[in-house]
């Protein structure tokens, strides 16, 4: 891997969940895996919460993101730019 793919994938990283965490809702708590829905019992009218599966992520979600993220790009810079040597040496032909 290169400098720049590192770079790229922890940009779509970070862009992929944060677009993840606004569209399920901006949750800012934790992550959760069950919500609670109210529903109303017909015949006693007592209301209850019911809960759901549903996958909720939170700012955990969003700093394991960012720390993944963070961890790649950091990634990128143990690599070194490819320098390209320039010799002030001409080749002499074989002389055999």
């Amino acid at each position: 891997m290169s400098k720049k793919v590192l770079r790229a994938l922890a940009c779509l990283v970070l862009v992929t969940a944060l677009a993840l965490w606004v569209a399920t809702g901006a949750n800012r708590g934790w992550t959760k895996t069950t919500v609670p829905v109210k529903k109303t019992d017909e015949v006693t009218g007592i209301t209850v919460d019911d809960y759901q599966k549903r996958f909720v992520p939170g700012v955990d979600f969003l700093g394991a993101a960012l720390v993944g993220a963070g961890i790649l790009a950091g990634a990128s810079f143990l690599f070194r730019n490819k320098q390209t040597q320039t010799s002030t040496w001409k080749e002499q032909p074989n002389r055999t």
